[in-house]
């Protein structure tokens, strides 16, 4: 009938809008708030996801989608590393 794999799917969290899972770039918030950026996708913690944009990385900085789905200030420096991993992606 199908493949038989399943693709994951997440939502991003500026444009929620649905990708495969490695089409995007998480975002973790640990137990003791302490953000950073999940490029392997596995790290513990309360995650969320960002499609790999550099629009969405701008309108998840403008509307605070971050802030909201980890429930912590996200410091201006991750939204920076989001940009650096994309465009390096981009290059490659």
């Amino acid at each position: 009938m199908g493949n038989g794999k399943k693709i994951p799917l997440r939502r991003c969290s500026a444009t929620g809008d649905m990708f495969p899972k490695k089409e995007m770039i998480r975002v973790v918030r640990t137990k003791e708030g302490e953000v950073f950026v999940d490029p392997t996708g596995k790290k513990s913690g309360r995650g969320t996801y960002i499609s790999k944009s550099e629009e969405a990385v701008e309108m998840a900085k403008k509307r605070k989608s971050l802030d909201s789905q980890l429930g912590v200030k996200v410091p201006e420096e991750i939204y920076d590393e989001v940009l650096r991993l994309i465009l390096r992606e981009k290059l490659l």
